[in-house]
């Protein structure tokens, strides 16, 4: 059963600690990581190498969902969140890989993100452009200035 790989590079206007904080804060992950048409759910996070996750995506059209989750490998701050993912649903097997490297660059921070072990049933076009449409989220919760009072 092959497996695929995404990959895919940002330039944020953001700082390290803000792009680093909205990969582990359950709060932010609703409000950016489903893609467009989806809603989110945090149901655990432990944001600890060894700790775990678990959520869901629900279709706002459809009222589907598909839930999953996974354990944090690796978190340097600012810098790189590596964990896996494994969806709950049957149909899709495997346990995928996710690393997020964020690196400081003169107007803000690269961000270089590597899915390993999509399940096959999912069409690596159909992931990229889920990614995007996050990624497009993610800029408008990180990038904003927003004065403290």
């Amino acid at each position: 059963m092959p497996t695929g790989t995404v990959r895919l590079h940002r330039v944020l206007r953001a700082k390290p600690n803000r792009v680093y904080r909205a990969f582990l804060d359950a709060e932010a992950m609703v409000k950016w990581l489903p893609p467009h048409g989806f809603t989110g759910k945090v149901y655990e996070l432990d944001a600890r190498v060894g700790g775990s996750y678990r959520m869901s995506f629900t279709n706002f059209n459809t009222g589907q969902s598909h839930s999953f989750g996974g354990k944090y490998l690796e978190l340097v701050p600012d810098q790189r969140v590596r964990h896996t993912d494994v969806f709950d649903d049957p149909n899709l097997p495997g346990e995928m890989q996710t690393t997020i490297t964020i690196t400081e660059v003169s107007c803000g921070v690269e961000l270089n993100i590597v899915q390993e072990g999509i399940p096959e049933a999912i069409p690596p076009e159909a992931c990229y452009l889920g990614w995007q449409e996050s990624l497009e989220l993610l800029a408008k919760l990180v990038e904003p200035e927003i004065p403290s009072e």
